[in-house]
């Protein structure tokens, strides 16, 4: 994968393990460093987060979630953000959650904290499309964490799995869920039952991965770009579109025809509708006012 160094940081600098010194500025009513996450921008409307615990295979934590849900939420606010890229090392997207905090947990103290709900109870709030980039191992939470995104691109050598059962517990950050849903029952309960694994390659077979890359720096700049094209396009557009399939999940086919109606109709009471026909019927590029 394409070093970070070469990105520019994106809200100002960021103190990482490749830059021990530096700070990363949000504004000047808050200053706020991350030590799990690095945060930069790639290309122009475009926020890339790489997780950065390599001594860890970027395991999960309540400490990386805290840091990635300031960004994601502080990213989704920015007007100028259009899209999201959410990657790891060439080693590890995320090789799991951090078993040294959660061993010694009792079922009281699980359950009166609501112990991991924080990590997946932003990204489906985050309104920016966001973009996995898979390489290396992306197990358990880190399984979890790749299918809350929007669009999932892995390289072929990518390793998910949800090996929960040989813990002695089950997914708990939404694993039984989506992966049932994007695989369907039979193969999910194959996988969680076992605590097998599946490569980036079948990942594209069985339709959780959009693309499916050669390398990992293909598939992170394949993320980038791919993000890039969406931050491109009409702001108020990419969130309706968005908030639409996403409705798909969860409504009856007649019930989505009808939201996506008149979300749709809805459009129409927007600039950009205006700017985007306009420019199409006078054969120009728009230029989107993101209202």
């Amino acid at each position: 994968m394409a070093s970070t160094r070469a990105l520019r940081p994106l809200f100002g600098p960021t103190r990482t393990a490749l830059a021990p010194s530096l700070r990363k500025s949000f504004s000047s009513a808050s200053t706020s460093s991350y030590d799990n996450i690095l945060v930069t921008a790639p290309k122009p409307g475009v926020g890339l987060i790489t997780l950065n615990r390599p001594r860890a295979l970027n395991a999960l934590s309540t400490a990386l979630f805290r840091e990635l849900n300031d960004a994601l939420r502080q990213l989704d606010d920015d007007k100028t953000t259009g899209a999201i890229v959410l990657t790891g090392s060439e080693k590890a997207f995320a090789a799991g959650a951090d078993i040294k905090e959660m061993k010694d947990l009792t079922f009281s103290e699980a359950f009166n904290t609501n112990f991991i709900t924080s990590w997946s109870s932003t990204i489906p709030g985050v309104r920016t499309p966001l973009i996995a980039a898979v390489n290396g191992h992306a197990l358990g939470g880190g399984c979890e964490l790749a299918l809350m995104a929007d669009i999932l691109y892995c390289s072929s050598t990518a390793t998910f799995g949800q090996p929960e059962i040989k813990l002695g517990i089950i997914p708990g950050a939404g694993g039984s869920q989506r992966l049932t849903r994007a695989i369907g029952k039979s193969r999910a309960m194959e996988l969680i039952l076992t605590g097998k694994n599946f490569s980036g390659v079948e990942a594209g077979q069985w339709g959780v991965a959009a693309r499916v890359f050669d390398t990992a720096e293909a598939c992170v700049q394949g993320a980038i770009d791919t993000a890039s094209k969406i931050a491109s396009m009409s702001g108020v557009a990419v969130k309706a579109a968005k908030e639409v399939v996403n409705k798909s999940q969860d409504l009856p086919l007649r019930d989505g025809l009808e939201y996506e109606r008149k979300v749709f109709h809805s459009l129409f009471g927007s600039k950009d509708q205006k700017i985007g026909m306009t420019a199409f019927a006078e054969k120009k590029k728009p230029e989107w006012s993101h209202e």
